[in-house]
């Protein structure tokens, strides 16, 4: 049922990266609390599938879908303007977009796992805030939400590129935190950029495929998309800036 008075109510969320499972859970959520949903993704039949569930979990919920190259500045852009123009403003952008290459041991890390996962996580993460940032400021209730992974405070010798790669995402993040904390004035911020921190994330089918298995730490998507909302439901000031931790710091 949806929330016509919560924190979400009537909010214009897009959402990149919508047509995995954390997408998922996370249109449900937010349509679930009144929120009109926009979301991306680079696959348009997993994302009409997305956004189709949602829908019709949720009637007379909004819930749109378009197919972005959040890999192209001008087309994320494009996303933004169309998004504002459709709906009047934004007021959030979740960032879903992931990705993860390793290796074994550190010597035997490959560079090209580096180019994946640099304009996966990275580059996806400056377009989509470059692009946002203006309509977001303009919001009364604008929120950046990155998700990252634990392992960019401690990466271990495997996992080198993915957990640089997230540091790097993390401190773009910030630096939007920073632009909201200076256009908010003496006033604070208006406005903020939040990181959510998983170890890992975990969904239904993942526990049909392996049911023996723990998942120790793990965040499940839906656990991950409450989250997500309750970005919402604080000031701009006490989230603006911070990573907010799902699971135990390392």
């Amino acid at each position: 049922m949806q929330n016509g008075n919560g924190a979400l109510s009537g909010a214009v969320i897009a959402v990149a990266g919508a047509g995995g499972p954390a997408g998922r859970a996370t249109l449900l959520r937010l349509a679930d609390a009144g929120a009109i949903v926009v979301g991306s993704d680079n696959d348009p039949e997993r994302l009409s599938e997305a956004v189709d569930a949602a829908r019709y979990a949720h009637g007379g919920a909004t819930v749109v879908g378009d197919t972005v190259d959040l890999l192209d500045l001008r087309s994320t852009r494009d996303w933004a303007t169309r998004v504002e123009k459709d709906f009047g403003r934004v007021d959030g952008l979740v960032h879903l977009v992931g990705g993860w290459r390793g290796s074994e041991t550190f010597t035997r890390t490959s560079l090209d796992d580096w180019d994946f996962l640099e304009m996966l996580l990275i580059r996806t993460v400056q377009h989509t805030s470059l692009a946002f940032h203006e309509a977001l400021q303009r919001s009364e209730r604008g929120r950046y939400v990155l998700i990252s992974a634990a392992g960019a405070s401690k990466p271990t010798a495997g996992n080198a590129a993915y957990a640089a790669a997230k540091a790097a995402a993390e401190a773009w993040t910030l630096a939007t935190a920073d632009y909201f904390r200076k256009a908010g004035g003496p006033q604070g911020p208006t406005s903020a950029a939040a990181i959510l921190v998983v170890k890992a994330l975990v969904h239904d089918a993942m526990r049909a495929e392996r049911p023996n298995a723990k998942f120790a730490g793990f965040t499940d998507v839906k656990e991950l998309a409450e989250a997500i909302a309750g970005v919402w439901e604080q000031p701009a000031a006490e989230v603006n800036g911070k990573r907010l931790w799902l699971t135990d710091k390392p």
